[in-house]
């Protein structure tokens, strides 16, 4: 088996033995971007000779007898959301194309911190909004499972690298689903956590009460260690949590025997592909052997969910993208001959679609005469979803559900329908209205070998109840993927 297709523990496990060092383990992936990243294009920005050269300084220390972090030297990719310092952040947005922040965002701060590796920045939907990831300015990522398929997004140049062994692991974001639906898509791992558990410090803005960064990774034991290795409180951002952070790992190998996982009666599932229903009723008795009772739960304000989170979610961003006015930094029209022209013609010019259509939604919604019908009435819905969740958890351990309708759909099937792309976050988008962690366990494969995951939600810090039952899974369903496309 080749280095890039291990999991970070292995390779830690492998090298702390002798048989390999991290400069392998460095090349073998950059020598998998070489071989791939033409045809998946993952990537907007490369980082791989400094990865080589801090992969050597690691390697000094291992021959020195000193203990290494887990992650110390592993070749991680970010996605371009996070501020790097020195190293371009674009947010796939023509907006910020040549943008090179003073700054590092805590997330990435705290992987420096352990001595990790960043092998480059990855593609996304521009400014975090959408769900292929070809809403970027930079050119599409396709699926490396099935090139003429979407890897999901808005983190979908992390789910694809990870996927393809262009990166042992990846950070993504995840507002209504951008790190659990690319990973569903893409048969991999992904967590979003407790909202606050992770700093959103040097992470760029779109719906700054729903945000959060997470990990994205090989299996469910590397996304405790990176969930370990990023939480934290944060001075810098008034949301982080006070809360102490766990060794995520410590919760892996309990059993799950005697725990109880809700099912959603109230889940709408008729839209559901058959097959992923298939798998998700393969995956619930998979759960029942080993032990854990099954309950069946109510969550009747679900069917607001798409409306509620498409009323607050677009508001945020209309605020949190007035900063963008071609004068302050970013893109600034060379057309314009006033003020008010250099406003508008540099949004015209740095904006691509999605994001003007929702800067839009949000303007109408918090404009006068509206903002009680829409906006607050949304908060309203909020208050009750989150409500109900808070109640469900007082009678079960952890909830599942299927994370997406559907298997990944083909480039370019739902860029004209709006309302289509947002349905694929009708299951996924509960969870950051209640603020909740949720993640995407690699759950089954149709009859055309596209991947179809299991979301695993639980109550506020909970973390460690998901991550126990996603290992309790994964080991037991023990999946066999095919081969990927390339």
């Amino acid at each position: 088996m080749n280095l890039y297709e291990l999991p970070i523990h292995s390779l830690h496990e492998k090298r702390s033995q002798g048989e390999i060092t991290t400069v392998e383990i460095v090349q073998s992936v950059l020598d998998r971007i070489r071989a791939t990243e033409d045809q998946l294009h993952s990537f907007l920005y490369l980082t791989g000779n400094k990865a080589l050269e801090e992969a050597a300084k690691v390697d000094l220390k291992l021959k020195e007898g000193k203990v290494l972090h887990p992650l110390e030297g592993m070749p991680i990719a970010i996605k371009d959301i996070f501020s790097t310092k020195g190293i371009p952040t674009t947010c796939a947005s023509k907006y910020l194309e040549g943008y090179i922040p003073p700054f590092e965002s805590t997330a990435t701060q705290k992987l420096q911190d352990v001595g990790y590796c960043m092998i480059g920045k990855t593609n996304m939907d521009e400014f975090a909004m959408g769900s292929s990831t070809e809403n970027s300015a930079f050119g599409i990522t396709r699926n490396p499972w099935d090139l003429e398929r979407v890897p999901g997004g808005s983190s979908g140049g992390s789910a694809a690298a990870v996927a393809a062994g262009q990166a042992l692991a990846a950070l993504g974001t995840d507002t209504g689903g951008s790190i659990r639906q690319p990973a569903s898509f893409s048969s991999i791992v992904g967590l979003k956590p407790t909202y606050g558990r992770i700093s959103r410090w040097g992470m760029v803005a779109f719906a700054s009460s729903f945000d959060q960064a997470g990990p994205m990774t090989k299996d469910v034991e590397d996304a405790a260690l990176l969930l370990s290795a990023i939480a934290g409180a944060d001075e810098n951002d008034s949301t982080s949590l006070h809360t102490p952070v766990p060794d995520f790992s410590s919760y892996l190998h309990q059993p799950i025997q005697g725990m109880k996982i809700g099912v959603i009666k109230d889940l709408d599932l008729e839209s559901c592909d058959t097959e992923v229903l298939r798998i998700f009723d393969e995956n619930i008795r998979l759960l029942k052997d080993g032990g854990a009772e099954i309950v069946e739960i109510s969550l009747p304000n679900l069917a607001h969910a798409v409306a509620t989170y498409y009323i607050i979610a677009p508001s945020e961003a209309s605020s949190n993208l007035g900063r963008y006015d071609g004068i302050r930094y970013g893109l600034r029209s060379k057309n314009s001959t006033n003020l008010q022209e250099l406003y508008e013609m540099s949004r015209e010019e740095g904006f691509g679609q999605e994001v003007k259509l929702r800067i839009l939604l949000g303007t109408y919604a918090l404009s006068a005469g509206y903002y009680d019908a829409y906006y607050l009435k949304a908060q309203k819905v909020q208050n009750l979803i989150r409500a109900q969740y808070h109640a469900a958890f007082a009678q079960v351990d952890a909830i599942v559900t299927p994370v997406a309708p559907t298997p990944a759909f083909k480039l370019g099937e739902q860029v004209n329908d709006p309302l289509q792309m947002y349905l694929n976050d009708a299951f996924t988008i509960p969870a950051n209205l209640a603020g909740i962690p949720g993640m995407s366990v690699p759950a089954g494969f149709t009859e055309k070998q596209l991947p179809v995951g299991l979301q695993l939600l639980a109550s506020h810090l909970e973390e460690g109840k998901m991550l126990r039952i996603a290992h309790y899974f994964e080991k037991t369903l023990n999946l066999q993927k095919p081969s990927l496309a390339i």
